[in-house]
């Protein structure tokens, strides 16, 4: 994700229940821009403490959930993985969250999914019969808690201030080759060495103001860009990236581009993981982001609910298709054909 895309100002309760019954408050993302006319709140988010809580109770609760610790933090936070494997030989697919600790409402989503898998429905339990779900939310917990070993002075929320990098001022995802930082090492070592991944969504967030022609986008959505990447595995990135938006773009609130910087880096994790793991990956941006130092690009709080609600429909339709096998016919012209969304920022 750009330096240049900062941040959205959150106020949301810990997973009170599931994402789907959050009503985004304006239509296609519109919700008003901070520019000096609100407080950015960020005490309301889900701290580090309040997930690893929340994960231990679920594990304790669901059946079909096991919880793994894969590493640690530069500053000894523990780093979780939340595991539905029903069938080692089923396809696999790898959430990712927060690999930039200032932006936030990724995780808040994939903790609302999380509880959603526990319920009793008999299509979700038929479901988990037939794909695996990995879950990483809050890659960089160091980043998410301000706990960095560098100032944040100028950051401008209100309440704990998050950061895009690591306590040793690591980009986490630049640093998919070097695996210079714990948090990088623990997610290559004990989840992509160890379970074989078929499909990834990497979640991120995006600036405020990207837009098509005046029109704000809600989110933006890009597959591998390296030319090494294996064919198939483009092709089958292309049909997961599809997927996702036909999962979501029906809500009539949802404005879903391409992402307007490809870039061919093997640090990235969207071109990472194609070309180490052969993993089936693509980038998914969210508007705005929960603090940084820029105030014209921090995104009012009435907004956060649809991108808790966009995080929450690109995991839940991703995962249904994937058990039920319609990706494998899905079709890739849908991604190809979409326009890049603009940089309007001046």
């Amino acid at each position: 994700m750009k330096k240049k895309m900062l941040a959205l100002s959150i106020a949301t309760t810990l997973v009170s229940g599931s994402a789907l019954a959050i009503t985004p408050v304006h239509a296609a993302g519109n919700g008003p821009d901070v520019k000096g006319n609100e407080t950015v709140q960020t005490a309301m988010l889900t701290t580090y403490d309040e997930m690893a809580d929340f994960l231990k109770k679920e594990d304790a609760r669901q059946d079909a959930m096991q919880l793994e610790v894969i590493g640690q933090s530069v500053k000894g936070r523990d780093l979780y993985l939340a595991k539905y494997i029903t069938n080692p030989e089923n396809p696999t697919i790898l959430f990712l969250t927060q690999q930039h600790g200032n932006e936030a409402m990724t995780t808040e989503g994939a903790l609302d999914y999380i509880k959603y898998l526990g319920s009793d429905s008999r299509k979700i339990q038929d479901m988990l019969k037939k794909v695996n779900i990995l879950i990483v939310p809050m890659l960089n917990a160091d980043g998410a808690m301000g706990d960095v070993n560098f100032p944040l002075d100028d950051y401008m929320a209100s309440g704990r201030h998050l950061t895009r990098y690591n306590a040793d001022r690591i980009d986490l995802n630049r640093d998919h080759v070097n695996k210079a930082a714990p948090e990088t090492r623990a997610l290559h070592e004990m989840v992509l060495s160890k379970y074989k991944v078929d499909y990834m969504i990497d979640f991120h967030h995006q600036g405020t103001q990207e837009d098509y022609y005046g029109k704000l986008t809600t989110g933006s959505i890009l597959t591998p860009q390296n030319p090494d990447v294996d064919p198939q595995v483009a092709l089958n990135s292309k049909k997961l990236a599809t997927i996702l938006y036909q999962g979501i773009e029906p809500t009539g609130w949802s404005f879903i581009l391409k992402y307007d910087e490809p870039s061919p880096n093997p640090n990235v994790a969207s071109n990472t993981m194609a070309l180490q793991y052969g993993i089936s990956v693509m980038l998914f941006e969210m508007r705005g982001m929960a603090d940084h130092s820029y105030e014209p690009y921090v995104l009012g709080q009435k907004s956060n609910g649809y991108i808790i609600k966009q995080t929450f429909l690109a995991m839940d339709s991703t995962a249904k298709a994937i058990a039920d096998g319609t990706i494998k016919t899905a079709d890739p012209a849908v991604y190809d054909n979409l326009p890049e969304q603009h940089y309007s920022y001046e």
